[in-house]
Protein backbone atom coordinates (compact mmCIF):
# COMPACT_ATOMS: atom_id res chain seq x y z
CA UNK A 1 0.00 0.00 0.00
CA UNK A 2 1.41 3.25 -1.26
CA UNK A 3 0.76 6.69 0.96
CA UNK A 4 -0.29 9.57 -1.55
CA UNK A 5 -0.89 12.98 -0.90
CA UNK A 6 -3.09 15.93 -2.65
CA UNK A 7 -1.89 19.37 -2.89
CA UNK A 8 -4.36 21.45 -4.65
CA UNK A 9 -7.08 19.14 -3.56
CA UNK A 10 -10.45 21.66 -3.61
CA UNK A 11 -10.42 21.90 -7.23
CA UNK A 12 -11.40 20.36 -10.30
CA UNK A 13 -8.91 17.98 -10.97
CA UNK A 14 -8.05 17.62 -6.91
CA UNK A 15 -11.70 16.32 -6.84
CA UNK A 16 -10.94 13.60 -9.81
CA UNK A 17 -7.91 12.68 -7.67
CA UNK A 18 -9.52 11.97 -4.88
CA UNK A 19 -12.31 10.06 -6.41
CA UNK A 20 -9.75 7.78 -8.48
CA UNK A 21 -7.55 7.18 -5.71
CA UNK A 22 -9.64 6.70 -3.01
CA UNK A 23 -11.52 3.53 -4.47
CA UNK A 24 -7.50 2.25 -5.27
CA UNK A 25 -7.04 -1.01 -4.10
CA UNK A 26 -3.34 -0.23 -3.85
CA UNK A 27 -3.39 3.26 -2.37
CA UNK A 28 -4.09 5.22 1.08
CA UNK A 29 -4.75 8.90 0.68
CA UNK A 30 -2.68 10.28 3.64
CA UNK A 31 -2.84 14.59 2.99
CA UNK A 32 -5.05 16.34 1.71
CA UNK A 33 -3.85 20.57 1.42
CA UNK A 34 -5.03 23.46 -0.36
CA UNK A 35 -5.20 26.74 -0.45
CA UNK A 36 -7.67 27.30 2.84
CA UNK A 37 -7.95 29.82 5.71
CA UNK A 38 -9.13 26.92 8.17
CA UNK A 39 -9.01 23.29 7.66
CA UNK A 40 -12.04 21.86 5.83
CA UNK A 41 -14.19 18.53 5.63
CA UNK A 42 -13.63 17.73 1.66
CA UNK A 43 -17.18 16.59 1.83
CA UNK A 44 -18.52 19.75 2.77
CA UNK A 45 -15.88 21.55 -0.12
CA UNK A 46 -17.42 18.04 -2.50
CA UNK A 47 -20.75 16.76 -1.11
CA UNK A 48 -20.14 14.19 -3.51
CA UNK A 49 -17.69 12.57 -0.53
CA UNK A 50 -20.19 12.34 1.76
CA UNK A 51 -19.90 8.75 3.59
CA UNK A 52 -17.24 7.41 1.18
CA UNK A 53 -14.33 9.83 1.99
CA UNK A 54 -13.81 11.29 5.36
CA UNK A 55 -10.66 12.82 5.52
CA UNK A 56 -9.86 16.72 6.73
CA UNK A 57 -8.02 19.19 3.54
CA UNK A 58 -5.87 21.02 5.77
CA UNK A 59 -4.31 24.81 4.44
CA UNK A 60 -0.61 24.25 2.90
CA UNK A 61 1.53 25.63 5.14
CA UNK A 62 4.86 24.48 3.19
CA UNK A 63 5.98 20.71 2.23
CA UNK A 64 7.38 20.00 5.78
CA UNK A 65 4.08 18.72 7.11
CA UNK A 66 3.14 16.41 4.45
CA UNK A 67 6.78 14.42 3.88
CA UNK A 68 6.79 12.27 6.26
CA UNK A 69 3.20 11.12 5.58
CA UNK A 70 3.61 10.64 1.67
CA UNK A 71 5.37 8.42 -0.75
CA UNK A 72 3.87 9.75 -3.58
CA UNK A 73 2.77 13.97 -4.40
CA UNK A 74 0.43 14.91 -6.68
CA UNK A 75 0.60 18.62 -7.65
CA UNK A 76 -3.09 20.03 -8.96
CA UNK A 77 -1.64 23.60 -8.81
CA UNK A 78 -1.56 26.55 -11.33
CA UNK A 79 1.21 26.88 -13.70
CA UNK A 80 4.57 28.79 -11.93
CA UNK A 81 3.55 27.00 -8.61
CA UNK A 82 4.65 23.83 -8.60
CA UNK A 83 8.18 24.52 -9.17
CA UNK A 84 8.42 26.33 -5.78
CA UNK A 85 7.10 22.86 -4.06
CA UNK A 86 8.22 19.91 -6.21
CA UNK A 87 12.37 20.09 -5.04
CA UNK A 88 12.06 19.61 -1.71
CA UNK A 89 9.73 16.58 -2.13
CA UNK A 90 12.44 15.56 -4.75
CA UNK A 91 15.05 15.82 -2.44
CA UNK A 92 13.83 13.79 0.36
CA UNK A 93 12.92 11.22 -2.44
CA UNK A 94 9.55 10.84 -2.97
CA UNK A 95 7.80 10.20 -6.05
CA UNK A 96 6.26 13.79 -7.62
CA UNK A 97 3.29 14.21 -9.93
CA UNK A 98 2.96 17.42 -11.12
CA UNK A 99 -0.44 18.22 -13.26
CA UNK A 100 0.69 21.78 -14.15
CA UNK A 101 2.74 23.06 -17.03
CA UNK A 102 6.19 23.64 -14.67
CA UNK A 103 7.99 20.67 -16.27
CA UNK A 104 6.53 20.00 -19.98
CA UNK A 105 8.76 22.11 -21.67
CA UNK A 106 12.11 21.18 -22.03
CA UNK A 107 13.14 24.45 -23.13
CA UNK A 108 13.07 26.98 -20.17
CA UNK A 109 13.58 29.73 -22.38
CA UNK A 110 10.03 28.43 -24.28
CA UNK A 111 8.45 28.45 -21.00
CA UNK A 112 9.23 31.58 -20.15
CA UNK A 113 8.05 33.08 -23.56
CA UNK A 114 4.55 31.30 -22.82
CA UNK A 115 3.92 31.50 -19.33
CA UNK A 116 5.99 34.74 -18.98
CA UNK A 117 8.21 34.17 -15.51
CA UNK A 118 11.51 32.77 -15.29
CA UNK A 119 11.72 29.33 -14.29
CA UNK A 120 13.30 29.24 -11.07
CA UNK A 121 14.29 24.97 -11.57
CA UNK A 122 15.60 25.00 -14.71
CA UNK A 123 17.88 21.84 -13.72
CA UNK A 124 14.77 19.53 -13.05
CA UNK A 125 13.40 20.05 -16.53
CA UNK A 126 16.07 17.12 -18.04
CA UNK A 127 15.01 14.67 -15.52
CA UNK A 128 11.60 14.99 -15.65
CA UNK A 129 9.41 12.79 -17.40
CA UNK A 130 6.82 13.89 -19.48
CA UNK A 131 3.82 11.38 -18.80
CA UNK A 132 2.24 10.04 -21.61
CA UNK A 133 2.28 6.75 -21.08
CA UNK A 134 1.63 5.75 -24.80
CA UNK A 135 4.58 7.58 -25.89
CA UNK A 136 6.95 7.00 -22.45
CA UNK A 137 6.06 4.07 -20.67
CA UNK A 138 9.02 2.55 -19.74
CA UNK A 139 10.47 6.50 -18.86
CA UNK A 140 7.86 6.56 -16.81
CA UNK A 141 8.41 3.33 -14.65
CA UNK A 142 11.86 4.80 -13.29
CA UNK A 143 10.62 8.90 -13.00
CA UNK A 144 10.79 10.44 -9.78
CA UNK A 145 8.93 13.43 -11.84
CA UNK A 146 6.17 13.49 -14.18
CA UNK A 147 5.43 16.16 -15.90
CA UNK A 148 1.58 15.22 -16.20
CA UNK A 149 0.41 16.60 -20.25
CA UNK A 150 -1.97 19.17 -20.60
CA UNK A 151 -5.60 18.54 -21.63
CA UNK A 152 -5.18 19.83 -25.11
CA UNK A 153 -2.20 18.42 -25.84
CA UNK A 154 -3.33 14.62 -25.07
CA UNK A 155 -6.13 14.89 -26.95
CA UNK A 156 -4.06 16.19 -30.31
CA UNK A 157 -0.60 14.49 -29.87
CA UNK A 158 -2.94 11.17 -29.34
CA UNK A 159 -4.73 11.67 -32.59
CA UNK A 160 -1.36 12.60 -34.55
CA UNK A 161 1.48 10.66 -33.32
CA UNK A 162 1.25 7.24 -35.29
CA UNK A 163 1.05 9.58 -38.99
CA UNK A 164 4.09 11.83 -37.80
CA UNK A 165 6.82 9.25 -36.47
CA UNK A 166 9.83 9.90 -38.51
CA UNK A 167 9.91 7.62 -41.30
CA UNK A 168 6.59 6.68 -41.39
CA UNK A 169 4.36 10.08 -41.90
CA UNK A 170 1.75 9.64 -44.37
CA UNK A 171 1.02 13.76 -44.12
CA UNK A 172 2.57 16.87 -44.80
CA UNK A 173 4.49 17.92 -41.90
CA UNK A 174 4.02 21.85 -42.84
CA UNK A 175 0.23 22.18 -42.71
CA UNK A 176 -1.39 20.88 -39.72
CA UNK A 177 -4.35 22.81 -38.51
CA UNK A 178 -6.24 21.43 -35.17
CA UNK A 179 -9.55 22.92 -34.10
CA UNK A 180 -10.32 21.77 -30.40
CA UNK A 181 -13.26 22.61 -28.31
CA UNK A 182 -13.80 21.68 -24.32
CA UNK A 183 -16.25 22.07 -21.34
CA UNK A 184 -16.61 25.12 -18.97
CA UNK A 185 -14.55 22.60 -16.15
CA UNK A 186 -11.60 23.33 -18.22
CA UNK A 187 -11.52 26.50 -17.14
CA UNK A 188 -10.71 25.44 -13.30
CA UNK A 189 -12.82 26.19 -10.39
CA UNK A 190 -12.19 29.81 -9.49
CA UNK A 191 -15.03 31.80 -10.85
CA UNK A 192 -14.71 33.39 -14.19
CA UNK A 193 -17.11 36.10 -16.35
CA UNK A 194 -16.17 33.82 -19.31
CA UNK A 195 -17.60 30.23 -17.69
CA UNK A 196 -20.59 32.24 -15.90
CA UNK A 197 -23.53 30.14 -16.55
CA UNK A 198 -25.35 33.14 -18.45
CA UNK A 199 -22.01 34.18 -20.54
CA UNK A 200 -21.21 30.67 -21.95
CA UNK A 201 -24.86 29.25 -21.91
CA UNK A 202 -26.41 28.96 -25.63
CA UNK A 203 -22.88 30.03 -26.78
CA UNK A 204 -19.82 28.93 -28.05
CA UNK A 205 -16.51 31.03 -28.11
CA UNK A 206 -12.71 30.80 -29.87
CA UNK A 207 -10.27 31.99 -27.25
CA UNK A 208 -6.54 32.47 -27.09
CA UNK A 209 -6.68 32.44 -30.85
CA UNK A 210 -2.86 31.41 -32.23
CA UNK A 211 -1.57 32.39 -28.39
CA UNK A 212 -2.50 28.92 -26.61
CA UNK A 213 0.30 28.33 -23.94
CA UNK A 214 -0.53 24.45 -24.74
CA UNK A 215 1.06 25.37 -28.68
CA UNK A 216 4.72 24.73 -27.70
CA UNK A 217 4.13 21.51 -25.57
CA UNK A 218 2.13 19.87 -28.83
CA UNK A 219 4.70 20.82 -30.91
CA UNK A 220 7.64 19.93 -28.83
CA UNK A 221 6.10 16.25 -28.46
CA UNK A 222 4.97 16.35 -32.95
CA UNK A 223 8.34 17.39 -33.23
CA UNK A 224 10.22 14.73 -31.31
CA UNK A 225 8.27 11.98 -33.19
CA UNK A 226 9.21 13.44 -36.58
CA UNK A 227 12.39 13.77 -35.83
CA UNK A 228 12.46 17.86 -37.12
CA UNK A 229 10.79 20.83 -36.33
CA UNK A 230 6.95 21.23 -36.73
CA UNK A 231 4.71 24.35 -36.35
CA UNK A 232 0.84 23.91 -35.94
CA UNK A 233 -2.16 26.34 -36.22
CA UNK A 234 -3.96 25.69 -33.14
CA UNK A 235 -7.40 27.30 -32.41
CA UNK A 236 -9.24 26.13 -29.20
CA UNK A 237 -12.68 26.66 -28.19
CA UNK A 238 -15.07 27.05 -25.08
CA UNK A 239 -18.39 25.24 -25.31
CA UNK A 240 -21.50 24.82 -22.86
CA UNK A 241 -20.56 21.41 -21.63
CA UNK A 242 -19.32 20.48 -17.87
CA UNK A 243 -16.74 18.04 -19.18
CA UNK A 244 -14.69 16.96 -22.48
CA UNK A 245 -12.47 17.91 -25.21
CA UNK A 246 -13.25 17.44 -28.81
CA UNK A 247 -9.96 17.55 -31.35
CA UNK A 248 -10.16 17.78 -35.17
CA UNK A 249 -6.86 18.08 -37.00
CA UNK A 250 -6.90 18.80 -40.67
CA UNK A 251 -3.58 17.75 -42.85
CA UNK A 252 -2.73 17.41 -46.12
CA UNK A 253 -1.58 13.92 -47.37
CA UNK A 254 1.23 12.93 -49.48
CA UNK A 255 -0.06 10.91 -51.56
CA UNK A 256 -3.87 8.82 -51.97
CA UNK A 257 -4.12 6.83 -49.48
CA UNK A 258 -7.11 4.02 -48.71
CA UNK A 259 -9.11 4.09 -45.00
CA UNK A 260 -7.47 0.98 -44.19
CA UNK A 261 -3.68 1.63 -44.79
CA UNK A 262 -4.10 4.44 -42.12
CA UNK A 263 -6.04 1.77 -39.83
CA UNK A 264 -3.17 -0.83 -39.89
CA UNK A 265 -0.44 3.04 -39.12
CA UNK A 266 -2.78 3.37 -36.00
CA UNK A 267 -3.57 -0.08 -35.03
CA UNK A 268 0.87 -0.63 -35.36
CA UNK A 269 1.44 2.40 -33.17
CA UNK A 270 -1.18 1.28 -30.62
CA UNK A 271 -1.51 -2.07 -30.15
CA UNK A 272 -1.57 -2.97 -26.74
CA UNK A 273 -2.55 0.65 -24.85
CA UNK A 274 -5.58 -0.35 -22.87
CA UNK A 275 -7.04 3.34 -22.92
CA UNK A 276 -7.00 3.91 -26.88
CA UNK A 277 -9.88 3.26 -28.96
CA UNK A 278 -9.85 3.29 -32.59
CA UNK A 279 -13.15 3.71 -33.84
CA UNK A 280 -14.12 1.76 -37.07
CA UNK A 281 -14.83 3.68 -40.79
CA UNK A 282 -17.27 6.06 -40.91
CA UNK A 283 -17.63 6.12 -37.15
CA UNK A 284 -16.46 9.74 -35.04
CA UNK A 285 -15.71 10.10 -31.55
CA UNK A 286 -18.46 11.56 -29.13
CA UNK A 287 -17.78 13.46 -25.99
CA UNK A 288 -20.14 11.25 -24.33
CA UNK A 289 -18.71 7.72 -24.63
CA UNK A 290 -15.53 8.99 -23.21
CA UNK A 291 -16.66 11.57 -20.17
CA UNK A 292 -16.33 9.81 -16.78
CA UNK A 293 -13.38 7.48 -18.00
CA UNK A 294 -9.00 7.75 -18.85
CA UNK A 295 -10.38 6.41 -22.60
CA UNK A 296 -9.07 8.53 -25.73
CA UNK A 297 -11.38 8.00 -28.55
CA UNK A 298 -9.85 8.49 -32.21
CA UNK A 299 -11.65 8.53 -36.03
CA UNK A 300 -10.50 9.60 -39.07
CA UNK A 301 -11.59 10.22 -42.80
CA UNK A 302 -10.17 10.82 -46.03
CA UNK A 303 -11.36 13.69 -47.88
CA UNK A 304 -10.43 12.92 -51.30
CA UNK A 305 -12.13 15.96 -52.78
CA UNK A 306 -9.33 18.19 -50.81
CA UNK A 307 -6.94 15.30 -50.45
CA UNK A 308 -7.10 15.95 -46.63
CA UNK A 309 -6.90 13.79 -43.81
CA UNK A 310 -9.43 14.81 -40.49
CA UNK A 311 -8.67 12.76 -37.47
CA UNK A 312 -10.86 13.54 -34.91
CA UNK A 313 -10.14 12.15 -30.87
CA UNK A 314 -12.35 12.81 -28.10
CA UNK A 315 -11.10 12.68 -24.09
CA UNK A 316 -12.46 13.73 -20.85
CA UNK A 317 -10.57 16.59 -19.95
CA UNK A 318 -10.36 16.12 -16.41
CA UNK A 319 -9.38 12.69 -16.23
CA UNK A 320 -7.40 11.66 -19.33
CA UNK A 321 -6.59 15.18 -19.40
CA UNK A 322 -5.40 15.25 -16.22
CA UNK A 323 -6.22 13.16 -12.74
CA UNK A 324 -6.62 10.10 -15.05
CA UNK A 325 -3.75 10.21 -16.32
CA UNK A 326 -1.65 11.30 -13.36
CA UNK A 327 -3.03 8.04 -11.77
CA UNK A 328 -2.15 5.84 -14.78
CA UNK A 329 1.45 7.07 -14.93
CA UNK A 330 1.35 6.30 -10.79
CA UNK A 331 0.53 2.90 -11.23
CA UNK A 332 3.53 2.83 -14.30
CA UNK A 333 6.01 4.19 -11.36
CA UNK A 334 4.88 1.82 -8.79
CA UNK A 335 5.05 -1.16 -10.58
CA UNK A 336 0.89 -1.47 -10.45
CA UNK A 337 -1.80 -2.69 -13.44
CA UNK A 338 -1.55 0.35 -15.51
CA UNK A 339 -5.29 -0.03 -15.54
CA UNK A 340 -5.68 -0.11 -11.42
CA UNK A 341 -8.20 2.28 -10.10
CA UNK A 342 -9.21 3.34 -13.95
CA UNK A 343 -11.84 1.11 -15.11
Amino acid sequence: MIRAGIIGATGYGGKELIRILSRHPEVEITSLTAKLDAPVSISEVFPFFRGKVDMTCHPFEGTGVILPQVDVIFLALPHRVSMEIAPEFLARGKKVIDLSADFRLKDPEVYEAWYKVAHKERHLLENAVYGLPELYREKIKTASLIANPGCYPTSIILALAPLVREGRNPVELDDIIIDSKTGISGAGRSPSLTAHFPEINEDMLAYKVAGHQHTPEIEQELSNLAGRAIKITFTPHLVPITSGILSTAYLRLKKKIQWEALSVIYQDFYQGQPFIRLLPERTYPRVKNVVGTNYCEIGWQIDERTSRLLVISAIDNLIKGASGQAVQNMNLMFGFDEETGLK
